[in-house]
């Protein structure tokens, strides 16, 4: 579906894409995407259903991810792993559409830990940011750590003639699924940059990366720790060429929301792409409630944090020291236990 924005309209757009999400807290589950694509909900527990993972007592964790497209997924994977093989417990990793459904399952206690955004852990916690959000405070949860830079890439087709942000002036844009971290991001930069009007599509990466290919988008936002898996398929299929976030547009859209940070995207990291890009980033961060017991929440981030070599995505972000930069909200008991 393809929707025809008008600047007026952005915040009351902006603040709806992230309650979209948010709503989940007191009804149905949302869908967002970061890193990511529309996955399959599984049935999440609360702590006192959590199942025994092995005779040592451990248990059976639920973990949300995001879509398989994206970072969360795989990353996630890896603490499956690390965690399985260093603590009695075990890991549920289940695909979701990432940081706002994330928050809002992890603020109903449906779910023990979730990747998110800072900036969705921010407004959720904060209850503030997002008109939608004034008074509805999710003061319940807790961070853990954050792990790396999430790239804000803005993707166009090579001979599209779109060099800059301010060309999407009056282009079709897919700004990621709805309702998403990604979409509040996309419509915050084309805010900054002045951009009047726009045709707005949404959708998961996957079917982004189609949209570029096909040409039924002009550009398309992708938020992820690069390489992202989509945009690195797409790249060997199609010449494809990374929009640019620099100069006063940078420095506008890092003005008006403190959790971006400035951010490059080395050359070689797709294919074709022969130039670094500057552009902005959030953070990748985990995320848990204060519910969760505070000797399972210091076991699993001590074996994760203590066990970085069986990180196969974005190993070199993701370190003990750094594991406190851009954290936004309070750290739970167990993982202040663990970082001291």
């Amino acid at each position: 579906m393809v929707r025809h924005i008008k600047r007026r309209e952005f915040v009351a757009i902006g603040g709806a894409a992230g309650i979209a999400g948010f709503a989940g807290c007191i009804g149905e589950d949302a869908v967002d995407e970061e890193n990511g694509e529309n996955g399959d909900d599984e049935e999440n527990g609360d702590d006192e259903d959590l199942e025994d993972a092995d005779p040592d007592g451990g248990e059976v964790i639920s973990w949300l991810a995001g879509g398989t497209g994206g970072t969360y997924y795989p990353l996630s994977g890896d603490f499956k792993s690390i965690v399985e093989e260093h603590t009695p417990h075990g890991l549920q990793v289940q695909s979701t559409g990432a940081s706002t459904e994330n928050v809002g399952s992890l603020h109903r206690e449906e779910a023990e830990f979730g990747l998110i955004q800072n900036d969705i852990a921010y407004f959720a916690y904060h209850g503030t940011g997002l008109e939608e959000l004034e008074g509805e405070a999710m003061e319940n949860i807790r961070g853990v750590a954050t792990l790396y830079p999430e790239t804000i890439h803005v993707i166009t087709q090579a001979d599209s003639g779109i060099e800059t942000v301010e060309d999407l002036e009056g282009a079709t844009i897919n700004t990621g699924d709805s309702g998403s971290g990604t979409q509040v991001n996309a419509l915050q930069i084309l805010e900054s940059a002045g951009i009047d009007d726009f045709d707005e599509m949404n959708s998961d990466f996957d079917s982004a990366a189609d949209q570029i290919r096909d040409g039924d988008v002009d550009a398309a936002f992708v938020v992820g720790g690069w390489p992202v898996g989509s945009i690195e398929e797409l790249a060997t299929t199609d010449d494809i060429s990374l929009v640019e976030i620099s100069g006063d547009i940078r420095d506008s859209a890092m003005d008006e929301a403190e959790w971006f940070a400035e951010d490059t995207i080395p050359e070689g990291t797709y294919e074709d792409v022969d130039e670094d890009v500057e552009t902005i980033s959030v953070q990748a961060m985990i995320a848990t409630h204060e519910a969760v017991d505070e000797g399972i929440v210091e076991e699993i981030t001590e074996a994760i944090f203590e066990n970085t070599d069986g990180v196969t995505q974005k190993e070199e972000f993701i370190d003990v020291e750094s594991a406190q930069d851009g954290m936004p909200i309070d750290l739970h008991p167990g993982a202040e236990a663990y970082f001291g």
